[in-house]
């Protein structure tokens, strides 16, 4: 009897084991946790069924309590209305503010359009609701023609009708100095 009633006290401990927890972080916010993450993504941007825009990107993290899409290694190329690449803009980082839809190219930013006029600056917004490129930073343009420098940038987003607001340099080229 003593055996049958070791027996089924040790079945009784081994039925109501402690239930193990799984241990939480709690070092992390939640805001700082990505909602969805990708590699080596492509996104195709349309209006109307019109190609706009192609993104691509080496890493995408969007956050969706802060409404912001952070990018790794960017690259975009814009269309024109035949749906031929117009210009294309490449950074080392980008964002993209998902109510707005304007996008901000951060860190050795370059933009070449079809015409290989070359825009060069560090941080710079294309604003969706204009598709206007903009920017207070230092920008270099350099085309067929001219080359300016200065501060604050207004574009159209094929870089053919550019403002630059503060020039700091201009040079007109010839056809012998297009270097």
């Amino acid at each position: 009897m003593r055996k049958l009633l070791a027996a089924v006290f040790l079945l009784f401990l081994s039925c109501t084991e402690e239930k193990v927890q799984p241990e939480l972080v709690q070092n992390i916010a939640n805001e700082e946790i990505p909602a969805h993450e990708s590699w080596n993504s492509k996104i195709i941007f349309t209006d109307e069924g019109n190609l706009k825009a192609v993104l691509f990107t080496d890493h995408l993290k969007k956050f969706e309590m802060q409404k912001l899409t952070f990018l790794d290694g960017v690259k975009i190329d814009f269309y024109d209305k035949q749906e031929k690449v117009a210009s294309r803009l490449t950074s080392l980082k980008g964002k993209v503010d998902d109510i707005t839809r304007d996008m901000y190219a951060i860190d050795s930013v370059v933009a070449v359009n079809d015409s290989g006029t070359v825009l060069r600056t560090n941080e710079l917004m294309w604003r969706n609701k204009d598709q206007k490129i903009i920017t207070d930073k230092f920008v270099s343009i350099k085309s067929s023609k001219e080359v300016i420098e200065g501060y604050g940038l207004e574009s159209d987003q094929g870089l053919h009708n550019y403002v630059i607001f503060k020039v700091t340099y201009s040079a007109t080229l010839s056809k012998n100095n297009n270097k």
